[in-house]
Formats: structure tokens, sequence, C-alpha cells
């Protein structure tokens, strides 16, 4: 049996000097420990404009602090949204690349579409068109992440030309 730790940085109001902060280092802690105790994964949302829900909105940033300061706990993306408007593939490519790089290999990469019309909104993406985009964006991301160069991709909710897409992976 395997345990992971999942964090949304949830914040309830009201909010007091610091608190953002606050949750933030005491995770980071939490992760540290989770490593010492044998967990298998820390995973981290990646959520906007979702105040009392979320402050997840770097998960990159949290989960590079958790691999530099842990030796074998995986660090796990759950999820990115990997809509182009929301985040553009080549970005979310760079980001797991580098963050691989960062844990020695250690990267768990989830992907979704997100659901939230406050998120969705925020970015001008339309709800009708959003599995459309995360399934185009999707295979082209992994492409990205193991073509040198990527081909390039011309589509309905992105196009890109051929470039070497780096850092790639540690891992594959």
């Amino acid at each position: 049996m395997r345990f992971s730790i999942f964090y949304e940085h949830q914040l309830p109001r009201p909010w007091d000097d610091g608190a953002e902060a606050r949750i933030i280092h005491e995770a980071l802690e939490q992760v540290q420990l989770a490593d010492k105790l044998g967990f298998s994964t820390v995973w981290e949302v990646e959520h906007h404009f979702l105040e009392e829900y979320s402050h997840s909105s770097a998960p990159e940033v949290f989960l590079s602090a958790c691999a530099a300061t842990t030796e074998s706990i995986r660090i796990g993306h759950g999820i990115v949204p990997v809509l182009p408007g929301y985040n553009h593939p080549a970005r979310v490519a760079e980001r797991i690349g580098t963050l691989d790089i960062i844990s020695g290999g250690r990267v768990e990469f989830g992907t979704g579409e997100t659901s939230s019309d406050m998120e969705l909104g925020g970015f001008g993406i339309e709800r009708a068109d959003k599995r459309a985009m995360w399934e185009e964006a999707v295979p082209e991301i992994a492409k990205m992440m193991a073509q040198s160069p990527y081909e390039g991709h011309t589509g309905k909710f992105f196009s890109m030309p051929a470039r070497n897409v780096v850092p790639k992976s540690v891992s594959g």
C-alpha cells in the first residue's frame, strides 16, 4: 500500500496577515516529514481565482521547493490544466522538464481541463471548447517532451512551429 499527500492550499476567510505564507510553509514542512516517513507522492493542484478554495496558482514553484528539500517522495502535478489559453502546451512541457530535472526524475504529470467557470472565464475559455482543447494539447505536450526538435503543430486551438522544447525530462 502507498500513501500520498494532496494540496490545494485552502484558506477560508477572514485572512490575517501572513496566512498565505503560513499555509505554504506548513505544507512544505509536512512534505518533508512525509518524505522521511516514506510517503509515495506529494500532489499539488493548479487553480486560479478560487479565493477560499485554493491558493495554488503556481504549483510548479511549490513542487520545486518540495523537490529541492526532499529525497525520495515523488512530485506530482494533479492536475495541470493544459488548455492552450490557460497554459500553453510548450510552457507545460518546459515546466515538467525543469521540475523533473530538479527532482532527479521524480515527477508525476497529471493533466486535465478544469471545470470552474471562474477559472475558465478568467482566461476567456468557453466551457464548450475545453474538452476539445485538452484533447488537442495532451498528445502535443507528449511529443514536445520527447521529440528533438518538436515537429510543430497546426490545430484548431493552438499552432506552433517546429522548435526544440527544452529542457527535456530526465526520466523519459
